[in-house]
């Protein structure tokens, strides 16, 4: 594994450092080979998770390097000149890049195409202060095992999770200190979220449950929620839950949602959720659950319009949501 002086300047060289692979040739928006595979610009995807996000400087080019001195750095780009762009995460921290990896120096790192590097770290340029050793070494996303001597606190935990998050997404990779790969699966995103246009009522999104599953059945929601649900049970692959409920805000109001459903998966073993390397019949079951989920999904959206995010809270286009299903995978029928 490449160390981070290889992929970012020496400065950076503490921060932590998430490499995003470039979309092949091709790819378009929403598409499991574009956005939903990093194609969104960094500020989308950071608006998702921090309210204040936006460029405190946008990245430029500041034309050819003339003398062809200066500092180099093995895989970045030394022509032309780049000014790096920083864009702000939440109070003290930000994102500095995109640094430029070539196809050789973004191979290193295990990425099949040309990649972005961005430091994550504090806007002043100090260390975040740590808490203890975490509890357990096993987590869904590796984060434990990245700082087994101390995890990140507040917002620090914050931007981890988030560029980990940003990296499953683009099928990329974040060096948590610069030193530990964290190569989340970008299959393990499983559950939706659909904001409908319209109100959905119950009996309709039942209909569209079963046009996916036919055994799903109307439950009631938990006592004192509002709204209502579908759950459809499989034998093996565990339930699939669709929930309604209104949306939060003023009704009406220009550009809102009119009610809000998730989708969530629920396996036979709930524990495999927060193991970062669960076993193959949990595998086998998750890419089921993630096709027929997205299946659902894209009835909803045709009958009721809307908008879709995944798991992470980033948009997820139609061609995204096309791109989870895969006639040919184990993921094409649920077991009933």
């Amino acid at each position: 594994m490449a160390s981070v002086p290889a992929v970012v300047p020496a400065e950076h060289s503490s921060d932590h450092v998430l490499v995003m692979p470039r979309p092949a040739a091709g790819a378009e928006a929403g598409s499991e080979a574009g956005p939903e595979q990093g194609r969104l610009a960094l500020p989308e995807l950071a608006a998702a998770w921090f309210g204040d996000a936006g460029w405190l400087r946008a990245p430029a080019v500041a034309g050819p390097s003339r003398g062809g001195g200066g500092a180099r750095f093995h895989g970045v780009r030394a022509a032309p000149l780049a000014v790096p762009g920083i864009l702000r995460l939440g109070d003290d921290h930000r994102a500095t890049g995109p640094f430029p990896l070539e196809a050789g120096a973004a191979g290193a790192l295990g990425c099949e195409h040309p990649a972005d590097a961005w430091a994550l770290g504090r806007a002043d340029g100090t260390l975040d202060a740590r808490g203890g050793r975490p509890a357990t070494y096993d987590d869904r996303d590796g984060i434990s095992r990245a700082f087994a001597a101390a995890l990140p606190v507040g917002e620090e935990l914050r931007v981890v999770g988030w560029g980990v998050a940003v990296a499953r997404r683009s099928r990329g990779l974040l060096l948590a200190d610069g030193r530990h790969a964290l190569r989340p699966d970008p299959a393990a995103s499983v559950d939706l979220t659909v904001r409908a246009a319209r109100v959905v009522p119950a009996q309709e999104l039942l209909e569209v449950v079963r046009a996916v599953v036919a055994t799903a059945a109307g439950e009631a929601a938990a006592a004192g929620a509002p709204g209502h649900r579908v759950v459809a049970r499989t034998p093996y692959d565990g339930d699939l839950v669709v929930g309604g409920e209104p949306a939060a805000g003023p009704p009406g109001a220009p550009g809102a949602p009119a009610t809000v459903h998730r989708f969530a998966w629920v396996p036979q073993d709930p524990y495999e959720l927060q193991v970062e390397q669960p076993s193959g019949v949990h595998a086998i079951a998750r890419s089921r659950a993630r096709t027929l989920l997205a299946r659902i999904a894209l009835l909803l959206l045709e009958r009721a319009g809307g908008a879709a995010v995944d798991d992470a809270g980033f948009p997820v286009g139609r061609r995204g949501l096309e791109g989870r299903l895969d006639s040919r995978g184990p993921g094409s029928r649920a077991w009933v």
